[in-house]
């Protein structure tokens, strides 16, 4: 079966107020997001990919130290990673649920130094990537960063809250300022209950 692009779980226009912009999501989602869906169909047609799960695709494509990965990876891992993102945020839900906040806090010390680091790897990331809060396979939670589409999926992770990095997710809104972009992801744009409910 083909993977199809799903519905912004809210309208375009939702985050606006909140610093994403209606255009950045027409582009985002309608044109970037919908290329990594049919450019992955086309790629897994008559393969022994087509018919598996999004995640098999991802897991048992991923090339570890590569120096690139290739099409199928590319776009599956895109299409998941997008699913996620649109998730991620929302226009309700910035208060942070206890239990997150007490992970957080056990394992980083503080909300504001998780959001300082998170912040940091999604800067320090050159070029297109991700940033993430991910939980590893002992429970513990921690920040990473990606390259291009690649996803904790691929190191056994748990992927919590995810950003991405890529020039086309905030130039509109914000040109080439990338920590501004993330300080007001983390600040106005997660939907920390989706956060929480991925512990």
């Amino acid at each position: 079966m083909a993977f199809e692009l799903p519905d912004l779980p809210y309208a375009h226009d939702a985050l606006a107020d909140l610093g994403m912009s209606k255009e950045t999501l027409e582009y985002h989602h309608d044109l970037h997001h919908k290329a990594y869906v049919d450019n992955g169909n086309k790629l897994i047609a008559g393969t022994e990919w087509e018919g598996k799960s999004l995640e098999d695709i991802i897991t048992g494509t991923y090339a570890a130290g590569a120096v690139a990965q290739n099409g199928i990876f590319n776009n599956a891992s895109q299409h998941w990673n997008h699913m996620q993102f649109w998730e991620m945020m929302g226009p309700n839900g910035n208060a942070m649920p206890g239990e997150l906040e007490k992970a957080i806090v056990e394992s980083f010390g503080s909300v504001d130094k998780f959001k300082d680091d998170f912040a940091a790897a999604g800067a320090g990331q050159f070029g297109s990537g991700w940033c993430w809060l991910v939980k590893d396979a002992d429970g513990g939670l921690k920040v990473t960063k990606t390259e291009n589409g690649v996803n904790p999926l691929c190191f056994g992770q748990t992927a919590l809250l995810g950003c991405d990095v890529w020039e086309h997710s905030y130039y509109i809104d914000f040109r080439n300022k990338r920590p501004a972009y993330l300080t007001n992801f983390l600040d106005k744009l997660v939907n920390w209950e989706n956060v929480a409910s991925r512990l």
